[in-house]
C-alpha cells in the first residue's frame, strides 16, 4: 500500500464519523435538537442567492410584522426565485400566515424547503406551508408548538397590578384573540392543502407553558412520517 493511502484512509473515516453525529437532543423537548438552528436575526432577512444554478431566496430569521410586504417585493422582484429555504424561531402568528399566502399567490410551483440541519419554528410554520411544493430534507427540523396570545409579560403583570377587573378584562381579550387565531390557522390549512389534523393531533396537544410533572414538554419536532402523513411535507 502507497505510504500516503492508510493515513488518507484514516482521515476520510474520520471524517464520515464526524458527518453523521447525530445533534444533541433536548432533554425537555427529546423529538427537536437541543441547539435549533434558527439564527439570531431579529427580523427575517430575504437574500436571493444561486445554489447550483438556481434562484433561491434564503429567508432566515424572526418572522416581523413587515414581512409579507417584503416577501411580496422581493419575489416580485426576483421573478426567477423557485425555491425558499427557510429558518426561523416564528415571531408574529398572523404575518406567518399572510407571509404563506403570499407565497401561495405570487410564486406559482414555488418550493418551500427546510433544509438539513435548518429548524423552523412557529410562525415559520405557516409561511412554509405556503409552498406549493414542500420539502423537509433530512436533519431539517418542522417544530411546532400550541400558540398561546399571553407572549407579552409586561401587560399581564401591569393589568394584575390594576386589579382583578383588569386583569379578567385582558383574560377574556386573550381568549378571544385564540379563538380567533384557531379559526384562521384552520382556514390557513385547508386553503394549503394540509391537513387540518395536524392542530388537533399535535400543535394542540403540547403544552403553551411547562408545568408541574414529568413531561417539561413544550415543542414538538414532526417526524418524516409525521410530515408526510399531515401532508406538511409533500415531496419525500
Amino acid at each position: 500500500m502507497n505510504r500516503y493511502c492508510k493515513p488518507l484512509i484514516l482521515l476520510t473515516a474520520m471524517l464520515a464519523v464526524q458527518g453523521n453525529t447525530a445533534p444533541e437532543i433536548d432533554a425537555e423537548n427529546p423529538t427537536c435538537p437541543a441547539k435549533p438552528n434558527w439564527t439570531s436575526n431579529k427580523k427575517m432577512e430575504l437574500t436571493p442567492v444561486e445554489r447550483g444554478g438556481t434562484k433561491v431566496l434564503l429567508a432566515e430569521g424572526v418572522v416581523d410584522v413587515d414581512l409579507p410586504d417584503r416577501l411580496k417585493k422581493t419575489l416580485s422582484e426576483n421573478p426567477d426565485i423557485t425555491e425558499i429555504w427557510l429558518r426561523s424561531p416564528g415571531g408574529h402568528a398572523r404575518a406567518g400566515n399572510e407571509a404563506g399566502r403570499v407565497i401561495r399567490e405570487l410564486g406559482g410551483l414555488m418550493i418551500t424547503r427546510i433544509p438539513a440541519g435548518w429548524t423552523c419554528f412557529s410562525a415559520c410554520n405557516f409561511v412554509f406551508m405556503g409552498g406549493r411544493a414542500r420539502i423537509i430534507e433530512a436533519d431539517g427540523d418542522f417544530m411546532v408548538h400550541m400558540f398561546t396570545m399571553t407572549g407579552d409579560r409586561n401587560a399581564i403583570n401591569y393589568s394584575i397590578e390594576m386589579g382583578t377587573d383588569s386583569t379578567v378584562e385582558l383574560i377574556g381579550e386573550v381568549e378571544q384573540e385564540s379563538a380567533l387565531l384557531a379559526t384562521e390557522d384552520n382556514d390557513f390549512l385547508i386553503r394549503m392543502g394540509v391537513s387540518r389534523k395536524l392542530l388537533t393531533d399535535i400543535m394542540y396537544k403540547q403544552k403553551a407553558v411547562k408545568t408541574e410533572g414529568s413531561d417539561q414538554s413544550t415543542r414538538r419536532c414532526l417526524t418524516k412520517a409525521e410530515a408526510l402523513k399531515y401532508n406538511v411535507a409533500n415531496v419525500e
